[in-house]
């Protein structure tokens, strides 16, 4: 049975500081939380010094993360318990900076290369206070204001940047307040969900849906129900998308890919056209400009002609890559989503503004209008209000902080930064090649790659087996990914994921490999190949990996018996 760990509590972390923990519990004391004044001027500005330093420390260290147990950690958040008395915010402060933010994860560290958080332009911080403080909500007009307008100016921003369109376009579309070019949201699960919404409702008819419900509709049309087509390697939030519109998960149909991870357009047209005969509805086929976990780029172009061919929605998820269209080396990659009904963009990805800011953006501003929904408080028919057509009410002005990007960036600083990834990628890609025990599974497109420790001699061994050899000898490289992987992660001084996928130069076989992402400004070539030295290097102290790989190589189990 697992211990569980004894919380340490506000008051027992404060006695071990010597600082005084508890304010009055009275009206007088809650008022002068909402409120700075000037007594309080002192206390507040040493607090946000206290933050400001320890946040410094915390940033420019190169360690990923502090080698300590999670269980350990957990104690300090132990206790379901609510405090009756407040405690003063100076107090409260230090228990924070010390339980919480020493422990975190330091997402900005060069060698934290796992996932897709980087490290922030250093505005990011003072302007994400203007977010804070203003508290604006950007569900209507009336508490958000210039927020609304600056919001939409953002939508066309980058509406632009997708679309092309021309001036006269913008300036019809921009503020009017019968259209919208695009919604923000929190993040790319709600705005495929955002985009998938759109579909369905003008497929069926919002009023049909709206009446009579998902299974009515259906039986309106005649159809056993509604399918949304595209490759194996799309992110797990279209299935979300097709659970919460009522759809049904196996209607998120994922059709095979070649060799470099992109769906075959032949064959998603082959299946939608079976479907069609079966009796279902095509809703939509989706593209993938930059894979979550290959990095891979579809040929959107292709799927715009079988969309068209269908007559169906035609949507592509470009969370990750739809930055590259900065780049005018890369952003031809992207051919053919000028042609989608709608795109997905992540501002928290290669925007580089804080987590929680997601866009969806739609070719035809006319399109959510069906799913606008009014109430006579707020968003009321005619107005500016920007909730009418987004799936979340109330929402931060985290617009501010993409406008910020654009500006202080500038197009040619994106460029900049996505040209960086792409040529770290490429030569993270070669170092792997020409080392002898690492093996390059998946080749970069953008930034993205994936690659296994495999020692040479292991890999000689991989190219002459047998089939069913192949498949034990992989299985036994998937446990020794998965050890060397977290292995790593408890050390702290780097970090990559890992994900399964086809290894097509191993027949096909679905095996666990290292998942780097190449975002952060900050990592340079040598970090990575430093990175490398530090998995050889836990691979040569870890006992059950030494004793798989003496298990697959009968020299190495020789030669440490001293035969």
């Amino acid at each position: 049975m697992k211990r569980r760990p004894r919380p340490i509590t506000i008051e027992q972390h404060a006695w071990q500081r010597g600082i005084e923990y508890r304010a009055e519990a009275n009206l007088e004391s809650l008022r002068r939380i909402f409120t700075i004044p000037e007594s309080n001027g002192a206390t507040l500005a040493k607090i946000d010094a206290d933050i400001s330093s320890n946040l410094d420390g915390f940033l420019h260290e190169h360690i990923v993360a502090v080698e300590k147990d999670l269980a350990e950690i957990e104690r300090a958040f132990s206790s379901p318990d609510i405090p009756d008395d407040p405690f003063y915010v100076s107090a409260y402060t230090d228990f924070i900076l010390k339980h919480l933010v020493a422990q975190s994860v330091r997402t900005s560290a060069p060698g934290f290369v796992g996932h897709m958080t980087s490290a922030l332009p250093y505005f990011m911080l003072p302007l994400s206070k203007i977010v804070t403080a203003l508290n604006q909500n950007l569900v209507k007009v009336e508490t958000s204001k210039a927020f609304t307008p600056l919001e939409r100016q953002v939508l066309g921003m980058v509406h632009k940047l997708i679309y092309g369109g021309d001036g006269d376009f913008y300036a019809e579309t921009l503020h009017d307040p019968r259209r919208a070019l695009g919604a923000f949201c929190s993040g790319g699960t709600v705005a495929n969900i955002t985009a998938l919404w759109v579909a369905r409702n003008e497929y069926l008819g919002a009023e049909a849906v709206a009446r009579k419900g998902l299974g009515g509709a259906l039986a309106e049309r005649g159809l056993k129900g509604l399918v949304v087509l595209g490759s194996k390697r799309s992110h797990y939030s279209l299935s979300k998308a097709a659970d919460l519109l009522g759809l049904g998960r196996d209607q998120m149909v994922q059709v095979e890919t070649d060799e470099r991870y992109r769906v075959i357009p032949e064959k998603l047209l082959a299946r939608a056209l079976e479907l069609r005969d079966a009796g279902y509805g095509i809703l939509a086929v989706v593209g993938l400009a930059g894979a979550t976990e290959t990095g891979s780029v579809d040929p959107l172009d292709e799927l715009a002609d079988v969309a068209a061919e269908l007559g169906c929605h035609y949507h592509v998820d470009a969370a990750w890559g739809g930055a590259t269209l900065f780049s005018r080396t890369h952003g031809p990659r992207l051919k053919g989503i000028e042609r989608a009904d709608s795109v997905t963009i992540d501002a928290h990805k290669q925007f580089y503004v804080p987590m929680g800011v997601g866009m969806v953006l739609f070719r035809d501003p006319q399109r959510v209008a069906a799913i606008e929904h009014h109430a006579e408080y707020i968003i009321r028919k005619g107005s500016k209000d920007l909730g009418s057509h987004t799936l979340e009410g109330s929402r931060p002005g985290m617009a501010l902080l993409v406008h910020a990007g654009l500006h202080i960036i500038g197009r040619k600083g994106y460029e900049l930064l996505i040209d960086l990834g792409v040529e770290r990628a490429r030569n993270f890609a070669r170092a792997i090649e020409a080392h002898p025990d690492f093996e390059l599974i998946v080749e970069p497109e953008l930034n993205i790659l994936g690659y296994r420790y495999v020692p040479a001699e292991l890999q000689r061994r991989l190219r002459a087996a047998s089939p069913e050899e192949r498949q034990a000898i992989n299985r036994d490289l998937d446990r020794v990914t998965k050890l060397l992987q977290k292995a790593q992660r408890a050390a702290g001084q780097s970090f990559v994921s890992r994900t399964r996928v086809e290894a097509y130069q191993h027949g096909g076989d679905v095996i666990t490999i290292f998942r780097v992402v190449l975002a952060n400004p900050l990592t340079t070539d040598q970090t990575l190949l430093d990175m490398l030295d530090e998995q050889l290097a836990i691979a040569a102290r870890h006992a059950e990996i030494q004793a798989i790989l003496a298990r697959l190589l009968p020299s190495r189990a020789a030669c440490a018996a001293g035969v």
